[in-house]
């Protein structure tokens, strides 16, 4: 363990990958529970972002933030993992089972939420999860997801406005 410590020093950071898996893991996992919408999928997400991380922990652990790497290695594992589970459904829905399952543990209002910002275009919802799921300011969402803040201020009006109209909100109101 001292190697690993004297590794991540050299990089400019002493901190091990146990401390930082211990301080990123829950928030990482609410994160990808917001984009999947499964909870138990949302862990995945979080293990094999974080399992990258460790593998080439010499490398990210010399990152500024780290975390933001994770964040951008979930966002995108969550976008294949709701293709997957997208496909998964329309073939189900195709074989006539026609039951759809909710969002478990979640108010009305928020699975209804949550389902709209899974349904705007990738980017949109993860600008919109990374901002109000984890309050994080455009300028570290823009880290995370390796664009520009302009970019991410568009991404985020974009999304409000397709929210707003998929959950029948006046944008007036307020």
């Amino acid at each position: 363990m001292a190697q690993e410590v004297g590794s991540a020093a050299a990089l400019g950071s002493s901190e091990t990958f146990e401390e930082f898996y211990a301080r990123e893991f829950q928030a990482v996992v609410g994160l990808a529970y917001a984009l999947s919408g499964s909870r138990s999928g949302s862990e995945d997400i979080a293990q094999e972002a974080f399992l990258v991380a460790h593998r080439s922990w010499d490398r990210i652990g010399g990152f500024d933030q780290p975390g933001a790497w994770v964040r951008r290695v979930v966002a995108n594992l969550a976008v294949s993992m709701f293709r997957r589970r997208l496909a998964e459904t329309k073939a189900l829905a195709r074989s006539a089972l026609g039951t759809r399952s909710t969002i478990p543990e979640l108010s009305a209002e928020d699975a209804e939420f949550w389902a709209g910002v899974r349904s705007l275009p990738r980017r949109q919802s993860q600008v919109i999860a990374l901002h109000y799921l984890e309050d994080r300011p455009v300028s570290e969402i823009a880290e995370i997801l390796g664009t520009a803040e302009g970019t991410v201020k568009k991404h985020l009006h974009d999304g409000r406005r397709a929210l707003a109209r998929r959950l029948r909100i006046e944008e007036d109101e307020g």
